[in-house]
C-alpha cells in the first residue's frame, strides 16, 4: 500500500475521524508521520482539555506502520507495549511527528538476522499548538524475521554440498 493512500485511509477511520484526529503526513518512504488531535467539546475531558485515551489513540498506531513497511514483507511486526507520561494539560490542538531513522531500521535488520526476535522502544512528544510538550509516549514493538525469511536467510549462508 501506498503511505498517501494509507494516510487518506486512517483519515476516515471512525476511531481517528470521530476523535478529531488527523494524519497529516506519512512520507512515502515511511520514514516519517505527522499527526494532530483537534480540541473538539466532543473529545474534551470533565477539565476541559485534551482527553488522555484520545492522546494516546492518536500516536497508537504509527510506529508499527513505520517499522513494518520500511523492515517490508520478510518480518513480522507487532505492538508489545506501551506507555504514556501527561506532562501538562493540552488546551490546543495537540501534534505528534514520528521518525524513523534508518539506522535504526538497519539495527532492527542486524538484531533480527539470526531469527530471534527483537524489542526495541520509540518515543514521540505529544505537543501543543505552542510546542509545550502535553505527553510523552513510548511504545515497544516485537520484531521478528518471518520463517520464510530465516529459512531463505540459512539456504544462502549453507554451502552447497558435493
Amino acid at each position: 500500500m501506498r503511505a498517501r493512500t494509507l494516510r487518506h485511509l486512517l483519515n476516515f477511520w471512525p476511531p481517528f475521524l470521530f476523535n478529531g484526529i488527523r494524519v497529516r503526513e506519512v512520507s512515502e518512504d515511511w520514514s516519517e508521520a505527522r499527526v494532530t488531535l483537534k480540541l473538539r467539546p466532543w473529545n474534551r475531558n470533565y477539565v476541559g482539555t485534551q482527553f488522555g485515551g484520545n492522546l494516546f489513540a492518536m500516536t497508537d498506531p504509527f510506529w508499527m506502520l513505520l517499522t513494518m513497511h520500511r523492515l517490508g514483507r520478510d518480518y513480522y511486526v507487532w505492538d508489545k507495549a506501551g506507555a504514556i507520561e501527561f506532562i501538562a494539560p493540552g488546551r490546543s490542538d495537540v501534534h505528534a511527528h514520528f521518525q524513523l531513522l534508518p539506522d535504526t531500521v538497519e539495527a532492527l535488520r542486524a538484531e533480527a538476522a539470526d531469527g530471534g526476535k527483537v524489542l526495541r522502544w520509540f518515543e514521540v512528544d505529544v505537543t501543543d499548538n505552542d510546542g509545550e510538550l502535553v505527553a510523552r509516549v513510548r511504545k515497544q514493538l516485537y520484531v521478528r524475521r518471518k520463517p520464510h525469511a530465516r529459512r531463505a536467510a540459512s539456504d544462502a549462508t549453507t554451502p552447497d554440498q558435493p
